[in-house]
């Protein structure tokens, strides 16, 4: 079954990442502007997975529902100073993190106050640095820093890129997967070209899968064969698990350290880390 046109596979293919060494501070943005694809849940769980490993973590929620803090266990109603004030000027970025929420696992948190942060930016120059001016006086305190970015490709996007070393994408294992990866891709061409050269796509990520229908397995076939791109061999499951935790504020590895979904984020996590030794 083939799940797109050949004239739009050309559209698709991603250029393979070079190799890099491992450094302090590697900074990946979860990107995906499709909704309901396991973006914010990647973000979490690869950072308390990463954080649970050893390495110190530290978590930047740029999406203005601010899931990511809340499925962390930061409560983003309460909190008093957020990404938002750090992208607008008012503090700088070591007075906003919320330090050891998890063990070796530090919070820059967000809350709906962000999604005013693109018309208050208007006119300001190198808007497209902020992020990335701040994150590079604390790059070195951390072996990871994990962006989760709004579902939409914006100027908080383009922050996140430009500041971010790679971009990892998660896939979901549905008839639609690839639907808008094209202009995902273009925005992480034009970053590379306009704006940070050094910008690499780190790979895919598939989410959801289903074992259980013919589907997922097709999906995954599918994708394999059409994108020149690394794919990670971790496939996260559909797991009832996994979609409880963020109401409890845990991620999963805290919330059931025994589930599928456990296991698989560890296993992600390792290859992250691998992947960076190259």
């Amino acid at each position: 079954m083939m799940l797109w046109n050949n004239e739009k596979k050309d559209d698709i293919i991603m250029k393979c990442p070079k190799e890099r060494s491992t450094k302090m501070g590697r900074i990946i943005a979860i990107a995906n502007q499709k909704g309901g694809v396991g973006k914010t849940t990647t973000a979490i769980n690869l950072s308390a997975s990463l954080a649970s490993l050893g390495k110190k973590v530290l978590a930047i929620d740029m999406d203005p529902q601010g899931n990511m803090s809340s499925g962390l266990g930061v409560d983003k109603n309460e909190v008093e100073k957020t990404v938002y004030d750090l992208i607008i000027g008012n503090i700088g970025i070591e007075e906003c993190i919320y330090e050891e929420v998890i063990e070796n696992l530090d919070v820059l948190p967000s809350n709906i106050d962000l999604s005013a942060a693109e018309i208050e930016l208007i006119g300001v120059d190198n808007k497209e640095y902020i992020l990335r001016d701040e994150v590079n006086k604390v790059k070195e305190k951390y072996d990871f820093i994990i962006i989760d970015c709004p579902p939409a490709l914006s100027m908080l996007t383009i922050n996140a890129m430009t500041t971010s070393d790679s971009v990892l994408v998660p896939i979901q294992c549905e008839y639609y997967a690839l639907e808008g990866l094209s202009q995902l891709i273009h925005t992480i061409e034009l970053v590379q070209e306009r704006l940070n050269p050094e910008l690499e796509i780190e790979g895919v990520v598939f989410t959801m899968y289903d074992a259980r229908t013919n589907l997922s397995l097709q999906v995954v076939e599918n994708v394999k064969d059409n994108l020149n791109q690394n794919i990670y061999k971790t496939i996260i499951p559909r797991n009832v698990r996994l979609a409880e935790a963020p109401s409890y504020g845990m991620p999963i590895n805290l919330y059931d350290p025994k589930s599928k979904g456990t296991e698989s984020y560890l296993l992600l996590a390792e290859e992250v880390i691998n992947k960076g030794e190259e």
